[in-house]
């Protein structure tokens, strides 16, 4: 497996990032079975592991600490804060008091004395951001968090922390984790034009479109991706951008099909070879799932394919906006005009 840059930072890292929120009673309930699927991800050259806190309240902290024993050293670690960790108003958040808090509780449930990669899960509109930095800052110094990154931050509000980590001489977030897909597109018009001058990392989440593009929901399938479990305004079949979605994704199986490949090596391999995204995460609760996306490192796509993809979701548009889950504090009532 080839390995990139992680923006200017020097560490070099797969272009598949294993994401761990299925390991748990999330998703597979099955710890030994959770090992083994992180064991194989190892063994085929993933050397980037993505949890957080919130992933099934810690539990897929702890079975990826486990599974990692032994081989800590040759994995770059990243985990994230910030979603609430039980009832207390004070466990969740972007402030200090809940940072230095939170990330001993990380690293006692990841069993490492260090975090390559901490993360904000979400930017927090009620902390100032110098707040948040300062105590990311103050770990990094202490040798517990070597770099610090974001997750779906606007554009503005990753400038805003960029300027104010240079104007207090602060650690800077050093990545961005934005969601991406052929079916959700909108990073392309302004997150990754802005993580690119600022020299991040672009760690994408979700290329199957939370299974939109697993090939497993076909336009005329029983089987439609709505379930009382995910949220409605996504997977609601009367919506019309979703009717959108199911013809595109049909379109999309066909081109994959007559090109020797799944849907979900296209969607995978669409999403790493932007050249804005260092990798992207993908987070299977099966072995099965694991495997099929393995191949999707190896896949080049031709102009041609890129090309008919584009005729089929124009660059920077995401067809159903509530796929989006960046931004989206900026467009509640509060903040808006009406």
């Amino acid at each position: 497996m080839d390995y990139r840059p992680l923006g200017r930072t020097g560490v070099q890292v797969s272009p598949l990032c294993l994401g761990t929120m299925m390991f748990g009673p999330w998703g597979n309930q099955d710890e030994a079975d959770s090992i083994r699927i992180i064991h194989r991800a190892l063994d085929a050259g993933i050397n980037f592991v993505d949890t957080a806190d919130v992933y099934s309240n810690g539990v897929s902290e702890e079975i990826t600490g486990k599974a990692l024993a032994g081989r800590r050293d040759d994995v770059f670690l990243a985990t994230k804060f910030f979603m609430p960790m039980g009832d207390n108003p004070n466990h969740r958040g972007g402030s200090r008091r809940w940072i230095i808090q939170e990330v001993e509780n990380s690293l006692r449930r990841l069993g490492t004395d260090w975090i390559d990669l901490y993360q904000v899960h979400r930017p927090d509109p009620a902390v100032d951001i110098e707040e948040t930095l300062g105590a990311l800052s103050d770990l990094v110094h202490q040798g517990k968090v070597r770099y610090i990154g974001s997750s779906s931050f606007s554009g503005s509000q990753i400038v805003e922390a960029q300027w104010a980590s240079r104007a207090r001489n602060l650690e800077r977030f050093v990545t961005e984790q934005p969601p991406y897909s052929i079916l959700v597109r909108g990073i392309e018009e302004d997150i990754l034009p802005t993580t690119q001058r600022y020299g991040m990392g672009a760690l994408t989440y979700s290329p199957l479109s939370g299974g939109w593009l697993s090939g497993k929901w076909r336009k005329d399938a029983a089987g439609k991706p709505a379930s009382s479990a995910r949220p409605s305004a996504r997977f609601d079949m009367s919506s019309p951008a979703n009717q959108r979605k199911l013809d595109v994704v049909e379109n999309l199986a066909q081109l994959a099909e007559k090109n020797d490949m799944t849907l979900i090596e296209m969607a995978i391999a669409v999403a790493i070879n932007h050249p804005g995204v260092t990798a992207a995460i993908v987070g299977p609760r099966t072995m099965e799932q694991l495997e099929s996306y393995l191949p999707a490192a190896e896949r080049t796509l031709s102009t041609e394919i890129l090309d008919q993809i584009d005729a089929l979701v124009a660059p920077g548009v995401t067809i159903n906006p509530d796929d989006n889950s960046y931004g989206t504090h900026e467009l509640q009532p509060a903040a808006r005009r009406r």
